[in-house]
């Protein structure tokens, strides 16, 4: 597809992929849905609880943890030696009443002829209760989530190469769309296209400059549609 960065295929010429691999949040829905202002809060709550602090120390933890480990849940895990369960379950028990039907997407998708894989560093129940609510669920052949990486987060390159293993994905015939841009670095070192939504969240800009995505787009309903020839 792209073989190390010689050839790059439009965006018209992406419809015949046999392989896509999405991120889950702020990319499969809009950023302005604002689900992770509520994880960020129960992230807060639970990190307060677990340490014995007060909940400013465990925000600056929480973006500490983040930054360092790509994750606050490796960093808690790293540095406190905690169990996943319970703050994963906690975390993500979140109220979907804002996230919407995406009726275009839905259509795009369908469209799309490839296998289509979500790969995200949220748990698989919560994951799947988000595609239920956009209405796309039935287009996925798997997920890839942070249980199944043994809790090590994008964007450590050896879990991009576990779930390429898994799904037997081609890298140089897949495409991967993610909202973090540094995300996306290890897909593009394993010859994969790379597509970013682009949100107006700074810490989702970090490194931009490095990684320099193949494609971009602020809306990926549109894009998909337009991929798709809708």
């Amino acid at each position: 597809m792209r073989g190390n960065g010689e050839f790059l295929m439009s965006e018209t010429a992406l419809k015949d992929i046999p392989y896509w691999v999405f991120d889950l949040d702020n990319t499969l829905y809009p950023v302005t849905t604002n689900l992770f202002g509520q994880i960020d809060k129960r992230m807060c709550d639970f990190i307060a609880g677990y340490l014995d602090v007060g909940h400013e120390e465990a925000y600056r933890v929480q973006k500490s943890f983040f930054r360092e480990y790509g994750t606050t849940l490796r960093g808690l895990m790293e540095c406190h030696d905690m169990d996943p369960g319970p703050y994963l379950d906690y975390v993500h028990a979140v109220d979907l009443d804002a996230v919407e039907t995406d009726s275009r997407m839905d259509q795009a998708l369908h469209q799309l002829p490839g296998r289509k894989f979500v790969f995200t560093n949220a748990p698989l129940d919560y994951a799947r209760r988000v595609l239920e609510k956009i209405g796309i669920s039935g287009h996925f052949d798997d997920i890839f989530d942070i249980v199944a990486a043994d809790y090590i987060p994008k964007p450590e390159p050896v879990v991009y190469q576990r779930m390429q293993a898994r799904f037997g994905i081609d890298p140089e015939r897949a495409v991967m769309v993610e909202d973090i841009v540094r995300n996306l670095g290890p897909a593009r070192a394993m010859g994969m296209t790379t597509v970013w939504v682009k949100t107006d969240r700074p810490w989702a800009h970090t490194d931009a400059e490095i990684h320099k995505p193949d494609h971009h787009t602020d809306n990926l309903s549109k894009w998909l549609a337009g991929v798709a020839g809708i």
